[in-house]
């Protein structure tokens, strides 16, 4: 692990997304609530929660950090075909939370394809990406559209 011991604790956030490609009868099951297996939608948000808070046992070299804020929007997405996620992790302290957003978005995106995949086998997860980070040494970054 790098040694942050020294750094300050400044406000750190990222905001991260992932992208679910999903056929049209699958997003019709979504957005009338008739997944077999449940709330899929509302799965995959606590989901990423919850994956946000584990990053530190999943990605080996993350230091384990106290989130102040978590929050996973889970949309449906027309006119792209499929579900829009898209996450922010924040803090105070030494290092930043991509991964935590980033984690959240691909755990998120996982859990959404295990309620929908007897349905749509050929469900494809995209873009798991950063989108935005704010805070400490590196300063602002944001992808350009």
């Amino acid at each position: 692990m790098v040694d942050v011991g020294d750094k300050p604790a400044t406000r750190r956030v990222a905001r991260a997304e992932a992208f679910v490609r999903l056929q049209p009868e699958t997003l019709r099951l979504l957005q009338q609530g008739a997944v077999k297996k449940g709330d899929a939608l509302a799965v995959a948000r606590v989901s990423g929660i919850a994956a946000s808070k584990k990053t530190s046992d999943l990605v080996l070299l993350c230091h384990p950090l106290a989130l102040s804020h978590v929050s996973v929007d889970v949309q449906i997405d027309e006119s792209g075909g499929g579900v829009r996620i898209e996450t922010v992790a924040e803090t105070t302290g030494p290092t930043g939370v991509e991964m935590e957003a980033l984690t959240a978005a691909s755990v998120a995106a996982l859990n959404l394809y295990d309620m929908i995949k007897k349905t749509d086998r050929g469900a494809c997860i995209e873009q798991v990406r950063l989108l935005h980070k704010a805070g400490g040494a590196s300063g602002d970054w944001r992808r350009n559209p």
